[in-house]
């Protein structure tokens, strides 16, 4: 048996869960999340816990349990609490802002860099070298960061770029020129 998967996701107050068929509805506080589920796996409220089940012992089934179990808990932990991740800008004059709905960044090209937001998702800009993505939905959250930190990753000469905040980057050590008193022939 999975160890992730035998393990029953408890339903906080203030959210429900439906099942039907094999689409999974998530009700909560901060919105409403709904998810097909694979239609071998067995998705079942009991009280106050969801319960996921698989039909057999093949490596399909056992995969797909623990996979299951973890999107549904998921989907409960993101109408309840919300998911957050942060970025930060290194660079001189590396800088976010907030123009309407779209995120603009500066961060070393010729241009600045616009990024529409996908529905769910809400960015805020608390200082200009910092972004923080919040929304419901755990793999959006992830996405959406992914894609903001793809328009200029960390590079290992100097440390700038977008980085994750906690982020450590392995440096290395540039190259070295030529000396001064060498002699040219």
């Amino acid at each position: 048996m999975s160890r992730i998967g035998k393990l029953p996701v408890k339903i906080p107050s203030g959210v429900t869960v439906n099942v039907r068929d094999h689409t999974l509805v998530v009700k909560g506080s901060k919105g409403e999340l709904t998810r097909t589920v694979h239609p071998d796996m067995r998705v079942a409220v009991e009280q106050d816990t969801v319960v996921v089940s698989r039909p057999t012992e093949s490596k399909l089934h056992r995969s797909l349990h623990g996979l299951t179990r973890t999107l549904v808990a998921n989907m409960i932990d993101g109408v309840s609490k919300g998911y957050e991740k942060q970025l930060e800008l290194v660079g001189v004059g590396y800088r976010a802002a907030k123009q309407g709905e779209d995120l603009v960044l500066t961060v070393g090209f010729s241009h600045p860099v616009r990024y529409a937001v996908p529905a769910g998702i809400t960015i805020e800009v608390p200082e200009p070298t910092k972004v923080t993505v919040r929304g419901t939905n755990k793999e959006v959250v992830g996405q959406v960061t992914a894609e903001i930190r793809k328009v200029r990753p960390p590079e290992p000469y100097k440390g700038k770029g977008i980085l994750y905040r906690g982020e450590r980057i392995r440096r290395k050590a540039g190259k070295t020129g030529k000396t001064a008193g060498a002699v040219a022939k």
